[in-house]
């Protein structure tokens, strides 16, 4: 019996796509790896923590419709268009693994006459030098016993309508060297001009049959031919709700921000009586949940940098293997209030 998965989306509502996703991912059985394939039509997706009010042009966007997501995973905005090919690979633990399936996609490009390679923390490149150019991005997400990798691939996205709806920000660009973002990145149809979505997808399925020994069934998917998805009709409508988009992001009368070799953060509080009555981080790390669990213990907690200091005692002990962040952190925190 086969343990893998192929899905296929017909969709580019990225909602749906986002919601199925998240359904795969959390009813999987244990044994289980999949491949998910899918393209949106125009949107900005933002990462499960961030501020969409800072990332985006919101105003710019409604008016020319382009969607506003967030997804699961950690990491910065990205626009997305038909031009762009977006990839999940899941799989149960101990098989999950990034490198795994970023060498599937990096040796199916290969096969379509493609060199890349990995670079920085979840960048794929070409080229060297002054000519390094950023074609693919990926973010994670891990539960206890599971875990999956997604990221972009740009063929022939509208990379002219980038700096239409992402605000990108400053200190990141400066701690990147980098004069704007449109400059980094590249799209791979100027190294092989006919590559397209279907062409790459064949390619990613085929180096993923591969891998792993197996050739699942295709299994194309779309609003109007649903596999069983458990509760897909409660994640969908949580996908494209207002709340889960836009209002997780609340306005707060104090703001700190500062960026880390790992990420930028923002938190916003409000205040009353010198203590702190909500909070709000936003992060475009790759791991957001140890800084998400520091903001759950923020409530009530008076503003002074050693009473914010005892905080991260209970965040280092959840979450151990994100001591030197949250150190770094705790350290800016305690120098930006007092």
């Amino acid at each position: 019996m086969t343990k893998s998965r192929i899905l296929i989306s017909n969709s580019h509502n990225p909602w749906f796509n986002l919601a199925v996703e998240d359904c795969i991912f959390r009813s999987m059985p244990s044994d289980q790896r999949v491949l998910f394939l899918w393209r949106n039509s125009e949107t900005v997706v933002i990462g499960r923590a961030q501020n969409p009010w800072k990332e985006c042009n919101t105003q710019k966007m409604e008016q020319d419709e382009v969607y506003l997501a967030r997804r699961q995973s950690g990491g910065g905005a990205v626009f997305q268009d038909l031009g762009n090919t977006n990839f999940t690979f899941m799989a149960s633990k101990p098989e999950y693994s990034k490198d795994v399936s970023t060498a599937i996609v990096l040796n199916a490009l290969q096969s379509l006459g493609i060199e890349g390679r990995v670079n920085g923390r979840n960048d794929m490149v070409v080229g060297e030098g002054e000519q390094l150019r950023k074609f693919s991005g990926s973010a994670y997400k891990e539960a206890k016993d599971r875990g999956f990798h997604h990221g972009t691939l740009l063929l022939n996205t509208d990379l002219s309508r980038l700096a239409n709806y992402l605000n990108p920000d400053p200190k990141k660009l400066k701690a990147k060297g980098i004069s704007s973002v449109r400059s980094r990145v590249v799209n791979l149809n100027s190294i092989k001009q006919e590559i397209d979505h279907q062409m790459v997808c064949d390619a990613i399925v085929s180096e993923f049959s591969k891998h792993y020994g197996e050739s699942p069934e295709l299994e194309f998917i779309s609003p109007e031919n649903m596999p069983d998805l458990a509760d897909f009709a409660s994640r969908y409508a949580t996908q494209k709700s207002w709340q889960w988009n836009f209002g997780k992001s609340l306005q707060f009368t104090h703001t700190l921000e500062e960026r880390f070799s790992w990420g930028g953060v923002e938190l916003h509080l409000k205040l009353e009586k010198a203590h702190i009555s909500e909070s709000k981080i936003f992060t475009d790390s790759l791991y957001p949940d140890p800084l998400e669990f520091f903001n759950e213990q923020l409530k009530g907690v008076v503003y002074h940098p050693q009473h914010l200091a005892a905080c991260f005692d209970k965040v280092v002990q959840a979450y151990p293997n994100h001591k030197i962040e949250l150190l770094e952190l705790r350290d800016w925190l305690a120098t930006a209030i007092a």
